[in-house]
């Protein structure tokens, strides 16, 4: 169970407040628990907390670092049912679903404990010639200083994870804001934080709605935002000043099927069905559209309706349900009316398509317009549409004829398919031979055009939160 309220975490203690944050259960609606709210007060407190322990950050060694991340693992693994269990009612994401989220949190943080001892610079040979003779060059990566971090709700665990471990490992202090509609998660993970000898001051945790996040995002005293969410990450990034940005903004994925795929498919469908409607098809990389080869598109067409209709939904605390609740009843309401628009505009309904209140069915469309928003923007829930081509160089032109680029896939026997692919989508990252949804957390990612700027990963991301120092010795 729940406990009855949480606090937040003001430079690594516990806070409570007369403002109180309602967390309700995603699936029945009922009050599940309270969140103390900082006010603007706490805020400012924690910002110049975090850049008075940025030297303690800095000098807090590298074994120092691994050691907190190895005991935040550990912990999280003698809480995992609970975690899980708190995933399941703050989000509606089916249990089992929210015991891999648990399971991905662990392997972040321990990943991150790996690389915080092997943060390395290099040595430069400076003797490029005769009048450089005798000079030597080395470089080392520092952190940055205070950073903040702004999350979303689809991923409370994992996506809060690939920011604070990477900034512990790199030695900067913090500022999270978790997305008020599941804060509990990022609450667990800052009262497991509380029980290590981090210096005071290197991290906060406010659940502060958006409108009193600005400080997070335009306060000079922070060195880089990171922020994972919608579109109003440009209007963030254009706020934030000379700070770094690295923003995370979804996508439209797509899937390629490629003609040798026939005596797959039953495989490829598996595929698609989770990559589509795994968390209620509430992921930055859910599949929303699936090309089809011609000599295949029938085929894949039948066996994916009849396996979208077998899926089973309900209350997501149940086993053996796969699709439960999206995040509120308005954005399912949302993507309920641009399945009807698009209807309206000649779209064919192969299966799916109703809601009752935050439940909307997993749905399946063929024949979509170019136009309709569940083509050109981001669904963000239990959609996929299907469409049909004849060449990859079409296949590719219809990926590509999109405003996001986070990830692809495509299913292919053939190398130089696979390799062109690689060549001429326009995103991220592509996944051959399986689902764009495919993620490990020690990966680079992130997107092109508006699906972001930078790369998530805690490598990559460590890289983000520090800078080059150089250092040039000339002998004697």
């Amino acid at each position: 169970m729940l406990a009855k309220s949480y606090p937040y975490y003001l430079a690594n203690r516990p806070q409570t407040s007369k403002q109180t944050l309602e967390v309700r259960d995603k699936f029945s609606g009922r009050l599940a628990t309270r969140v103390a709210v900082p006010d603007a007060r706490a805020t400012e407190k924690a910002i110049a907390a975090a850049v008075k322990s940025a030297p303690a950050m800095r000098a807090f060694k590298p074994w120092q670092r691994q050691a907190v991340l190895q005991h935040c693992a550990e912990r999280f693994e003698a809480r995992r049912d609970e975690l899980a269990r708190a995933l399941c009612i703050e989000a509606g994401k089916p249990i089992h679903d929210a015991a891999g989220e648990v399971t991905r949190l662990i392997e972040t943080f321990r990943i991150a404990a790996e690389e915080a001892v092997r943060i390395n610079g290099e040595t430069l040979n400076l003797e490029i010639a005769g009048r450089l003779d005798g000079y030597h060059g080395y470089t080392r990566r520092v952190p940055l200083g205070p950073v903040s971090f702004i999350t979303p709700f689809n991923f409370p665990l994992n996506l809060v994870a690939h920011k604070v471990a990477p900034a512990i490992a790199a030695g900067c202090p913090f500022v999270l804001k978790p997305s008020e509609k599941t804060p509990i998660g990022a609450l667990i993970i800052g009262e497991v934080l509380a029980e290590t000898d981090l210096p005071r001051g290197a991290f906060s945790i406010l659940p502060l709605d958006g409108a009193h996040a600005t400080p997070l995002v335009e306060d000079e005293r922070f060195k880089l935002l990171s922020f994972t969410g919608g579109q109003i990450g440009w209007e963030l990034k254009a706020r934030a000043g000379r700070k770094k940005v690295t923003l995370e903004l979804g996508g439209n994925a797509a899937c390629i099927v490629d003609a040798d795929q026939g005596d797959k498919l039953d495989h490829v469908v598996e595929r698609l069905v989770f990559g589509a409607f795994y968390q209620s098809g509430q992921s930055c990389i859910s599949v929303q559209r699936i090309y089809a080869h011609v000599d295949v598109y029938e085929a894949l067409k039948r066996k994916l309706v009849a396996a979208v209709k077998k899926l089973k939904t309900g209350d997501p605390k149940k086993k053996d349900v796969f699709l439960g609740p999206m995040i509120d009843e308005a954005a399912a309401e949302r993507l309920h009316g641009w399945i009807a628009e698009a209807r309206q505009a000649g779209a064919r309904l192969l299966c799916g398509g109703e809601r009752d209140g935050a439940m909307l069915e997993a749905t399946l469309m063929e024949d979509v317009p170019r136009e309709a928003k569940v083509n050109r923007m981001e669904a963000f829930g239990p959609f996929a549409l299907l469409a049909l081509f004849r060449t990859l160089d079409e296949a590719v032109a219809q990926v590509n004829d999109s405003d996001f680029g986070l990830q692809a896939g495509i299913f292919t026997n053939r190398l130089d398919h696979a390799m062109r692919a690689w060549d001429e989508l326009e995103q991220g990252g592509v996944v051959i031979n399986d689902v764009p949804s495919f993620r490990v957390d020690n990966m680079p990612y992130g997107g092109v055009k508006l699906s972001g700027l930078g790369r998530e990963g805690v490598r990559y991301a460590i890289g983000d939160m520090t800078e080059v120092r150089l250092l040039v010795m000339r002998e004697g």
